[in-house]
């Protein structure tokens, strides 16, 4: 599962070495620790920094743990825009690219003779 928060995007997959956790991943230090807040020392949860895997930051966490933070992100939202509520330029500008990208899907699904063969 992709996360797209206004401060961190995230993958959100299986931890193939326990069914008690999921393994949340992230390209850019920081965006796992945004997420996990409060929580991650709370936890005694550990970012590990992975270089060579496609991505580069990773921790286990309990599947309640991610369950109730991503309530809690939903319960936070304020704004009327999500790109605009995403104030560090690169990942609003890598945002505006995947809307584009999306937008482009959304178009081909209702045209589908636009639909590159």
């Amino acid at each position: 599962m992709w996360i797209c928060l206004n401060g961190a995007f995230l993958s959100i997959v299986a931890d193939e070495n326990s069914t008690d956790n999921l393994l949340v991943r992230a390209r850019v230090k920081g965006h796992i620790e945004a997420f996990l807040g409060f929580a991650q020392k709370r936890f005694k949860l550990k970012v590990a920094e992975t270089p060579d895997a496609d991505y580069r930051y990773r921790c286990r966490v309990p599947t309640g743990l991610v369950s109730n933070l991503l309530a809690a992100q939903v319960e936070d939202i304020d704004y009327p825009n999500f790109k605009d509520s995403v104030k560090d330029r690169d990942l609003r500008s890598v945002y505006g690219e995947f809307w584009g990208v999306m937008r482009l899907l959304q178009k081909r699904m209702i045209n589908p003779s636009k639909k590159k063969k």
